[in-house]
């Protein structure tokens, strides 16, 4: 077992290496950071060895101390880095090691024009504190480099004419074309790290933008499922609110649907069975309550329940819900292929007011209350196979349009006895 840690070990670091430091805890910009400043640390390392060769190729033959001992500290900072995970320090030493090493290259070469404005390089720092730190904290770099080229300037403005302020002999094509050369590498640098920073930033935005795209599709999928079970009025405020919803209505229809010895049928079928021929017919039913523009209330094991009149915009309620309820016995009697074993269904319908809301606040419900919805409920269970029963304030909305068999008197349980009329039809249709 120990002798697997010095590989797990090596491992984190090709890992920590390969992914510049980067841990799943960085935020997106903090990582747009981290890879930047590694980008510029092996962009300068291998700058710094490509400017000293060609220096060596062109005639000065200038000491490889300095340019040896950035890349020491550089690669040594980043080493100790990849081990601490310490980035605030990272960035402050590499900065660091980007604005001061220029201007001491410079003074031990001579001047600004000896050295072919080396002190150009400093202005990696400013620009680098912009993007690995940010713009806000940048000033404090950016006035150092301004600071320190102010100052070289007035050393060689007061020495211009000193011996000791050259130290090596610079051939004047060899220091106008180191002119150009420090000029068009760091302008390539910054252009380089502008262009990934960009890149970088890009990539994230679609990786937002696909984020966002997916909670979007997350979102539609989930108040479709609210949809499903709320009307939507109701699952708008639920949203926007955590109040209580209770509202009371003066007039709504109550449609329930019973299916007849439904107990007796599903004795002899496997609980799939039973969940598939359920699930058939029910779903049917959920689109005529659709077509209808009626809202479906629930399911309460082989009863369906249905209201007309929760969304307030007028008319005759009771009218559309006896519609699908002559559509449902309809459906029934002729569509064998949902009704495979020849069920029949017990309908009632009563009309008054309810109080409608939602209970609970883990698997809720939008639910209906009061003596509207048990004159339904009674109606029903007290009802003939094939046959739809409606209470006396339901026959009032619906017999000018509607023909209806003579009256019956029920005695239902908890109200004792009552007038109840059976649903032919609508007129013109029933007769035809």
């Amino acid at each position: 077992m120990i002798a697997t840690h010095p590989m797990t070990a090596g491992q984190t670091f090709v890992s920590r290496l390969r992914n510049a430091g980067i841990s799943d805890a960085d935020s997106d910009e903090l990582r747009l950071q981290k890879s930047l400043l590694f980008f510029a640390t092996g962009l300068i390392c291998l700058a710094s060895v490509v400017w000293l060769l060609i220096y060596w190729q062109l005639g000065p033959r200038f000491s490889s101390n300095l340019p040896f001992a950035l890349q020491l500290l550089l690669v040594g900072n980043l080493l100790v880095y990849l081990k601490t995970l310490d980035f605030h320090v990272f960035r402050l030493i590499q900065l660091s090691l980007f604005l001061f090493t220029p201007f001491v290259a410079q003074w031990s070469i001579g001047s600004f024009i000896t050295a072919s404005g080396i002190s150009l390089w400093a202005l990696l720092a400013p620009i680098g504190a912009v993007l690995f730190i940010g713009p806000r904290d940048s000033g404090a770099w950016f006035f150092a480099y301004v600071f320190l080229t102010v100052l070289s300037g007035g050393f060689d403005y007061y020495l211009a004419d000193s011996p000791s302020l050259t130290h090596y002999k610079v051939p004047p094509q060899t220091a106008a074309f180191f002119f150009a050369l420090n000029f068009a590498a760091v302008s390539t640098i910054v252009y380089l790290l502008l262009r990934y920073s960009d890149a970088e930033k890009h990539r994230a935005q679609q990786r937002l933008q696909e984020a966002h795209r997916l909670l979007q599709v997350e979102q539609e999928r989930s108040e479709r499922l609210l949809l499903n079970i709320l009307p939507g009025p109701i699952a708008e405020r639920l949203k926007n609110s955590d109040q209580t919803i209770a509202d009371g209505f003066a007039e709504v229809s109550v449609m329930f649907a019973d299916i007849v010895n439904f107990t007796r049928v599903a004795e002899g079928l496997t609980p799939q069975q039973v969940f598939a021929m359920l699930n058939k017919i029910f779903s049917c039913f959920d689109g005529l309550a659709e077509q209808y523009g009626l809202e479906k209330i629930k399911t309460i094991g082989d009863a369906y329940m249905v209201a007309a009149g929760l969304d307030e915009h007028g008319g005759n309620p009771a009218e559309s819900l006896a519609d699908m309820a002559l559509e449902m016995c309809r459906l029934l009697h002729h569509d064998f292929s949902i009704n495979e074993m020849r069920l029949e269904l017990r309908i009632g319908i009563g009309t008054g007011p309810v109080v409608a809301g939602v209970v609970g606040k883990k698997k809720f419900i939008y639910d209906l209350w009061g003596d509207t919805v048990n004159i339904a409920s009674r109606v029903t269970s007290e009802g003939i196979p094939g046959v739809v029963q409606v209470d006396e304030r339901t026959y009032q909305r619906l017999h000018q349009c509607f023909d209806f068999r003579e009256p019956l008197t029920l005695h239902l349980k908890g109200k004792g006895n009552m007038v109840v009329h059976r649903l032919i039809g609508r007129r013109g249709a029933s007769n035809a």
